[in-house]
Formats: structure tokens, C-alpha cells, sequence
């Protein structure tokens, strides 16, 4: 059982439901490798000082203890080396999740004070429009036995699992955030501007995330549902739009 959505007490990511988020929690996990070293290392030079360079122990201190060519080179270079080892992998994983490539299709999330605005501009409905929609909270008293509490709103956003789809991001009024963990994902937006961003879903589930950027008295009742499912049931909702 996948987990898609906040739980009490976590403290690690959730279950990453795109390669992008599978190389942001890779990443993490190998800089979370050279930290511990770091730290036991750091540590076992603090315990050692501590406990051998006291007066009793070492009343003449040694004169290459606080000057010594070959020790100023090992934590100069030394460190160089550790952020090189992490820079490559960062900058790689962050080329990639820049890139935008053919997307199969397009949606424009618009962000409002306190909710958010979707349209699919590749698609129309019976009436010859683009098919666009509000999602707003669902309110506390109103919510299905099994919903989660101020994450789950009215209208979710639909998108085929396996589809490389691009985000069009934009606010309406302030700065706003479209931001959804599991997916990686997290692109700011702006009132007369558009961001954008790219996602394949590589399972179907529900995904949550919320409105990253304070936008006023509100800004925690802007959730983001994002449902994945299978391309047969994405054009039957398309048709019944």
C-alpha cells in the first residue's frame, strides 16, 4: 500500500509516484550518506580533543596542532572533493526536472484566494469549450467516512497514468504554489506569468499536496487532489465532461 498523502508523525517522503521524485529521494538518500560520515566523523575529532588535549593530559600543546601545511590541505580539499561528489548528481537531477519534452497533453492550473482553477486546453466538452473546472475544500462537515481532513476538495484533477503531461502554472490574484509531494512537484504561481512543469505518473492512486506560498487568511485551505488513473478511465471521464 502506497503512501500518497500526510501522515501523524512522518518524517520521511512520501511514496514517490514519478521518476523525478524517485531522483529527489535518491539524492537525498546518498547526500543523507555523506553527512553521516561527516558527523561521526566530526564528532569522534571533537571526543578526541576533548579528551586528550586537556591540561592534565597535554599541558604543552603541539606546535603543528593549529598550524600545519599537510593538515590545512586534508580540510580544505578534503570537503571540495564531498561537494563535487554531490554537485553532479544535483545539477543532473535538476537539468532533468527542468526539461519539458513533447508532452502528450496540457493542463493550466490557475491558483485564486482560496482556490484553484483547472482547465485541459487540449480537450473540449459537448458545449465546444475546453473543459475547466474549480476545486475547492471540502469542508469539515461535510466529508465521506475515510477522507482526509483538509485535503480533500470537491472537483480532483484527472490525468492519465503513463502520460508525460505539462502544467501550465499561473496565479490569479497573488503568489500562489502548486506543490504535490509525491509527484516532486512544486512550481510557484504568478499573477501575469506562467510557469511550468512537467510530470508522468507512473501508477495510478490519489495524490495530495497543497498551496505552498502563504497567499493570506486561507492559504491552508487550498488542497490539491491529483487522481492518476488508467487511460481507459481517463477518456470515459473526458466523455462525460
Amino acid at each position: 500500500m502506497s503512501c500518497d498523502a500526510p501522515r501523524p508523525w512522518g518524517i520521511y517522503f512520501q511514496d514517490s509516484a514519478t521518476p523525478q521524485m524517485e531522483g529527489l529521494v535518491e539524492l537525498h538518500d546518498n547526500i543523507l550518506f555523506y553527512l553521516v560520515i561527516i558527523l561521526f566523523g566530526v564528532g569522534w575529532l571533537l571526543i578526541s580533543i576533548v579528551k586528550n588535549y586537556t591540561m592534565t593530559e597535554s599541558p604543552i600543546s603541539h606546535k603543528y596542532l593549529s598550524h600545519g601545511t599537510l593538515i590545512e590541505l586534508i580540510w580544505t580539499i578534503t570537503p571540495a572533493l564531498i561537494l563535487i561528489l554531490i554537485a553532479f548528481p544535483s545539477f543532473k537531477l535538476l537539468y532533468l526536472m527542468d526539461e519539458v519534452s513533447d508532452p502528450a497533453m496540457a493542463i493550466l492550473a490557475e491558483g485564486h484566494q482560496w482556490y484553484w482553477s483547472y482547465q485541459y486546453p487540449d480537450f473540449l466538452n459537448n458545449d465546444n469549450e475546453f473543459i475547466e473546472f474549480d476545486s475547492y475544500l471540502v469542508p469539515e462537515s461535510d466529508l465521506e467516512d475515510g477522507a482526509l481532513r483538509m485535503l480533500e476538495v470537491d472537483n480532483r484533477l484527472i490525468i492519465p497514468e503513463l502520460t508525460h503531461v505539462r502544467f501550465i502554472v499561473t496565479g490569479a490574484d497573488v503568489i500562489h504554489s502548486l506543490a504535490c509531494p509525491a509527484l516532486g512537484i512544486k512550481c510557484d504561481a504568478y499573477p501575469g506569468r506562467l510557469n511550468q512543469v512537467s510530470v508522468m505518473i507512473n501508477r495510478e492512486g490519489v495524490f495530495y499536496g497543497q498551496c505552498s506560498e502563504i497567499c493570506g487568511i486561507l492559504h491552508s485551505s487550498m488542497p490539491i487532489v491529483i487522481e492518476s488513473v488508467s487511460i481507459d478511465k481517463f477518456i470515459s471521464w473526458l466523455q462525460e465532461q
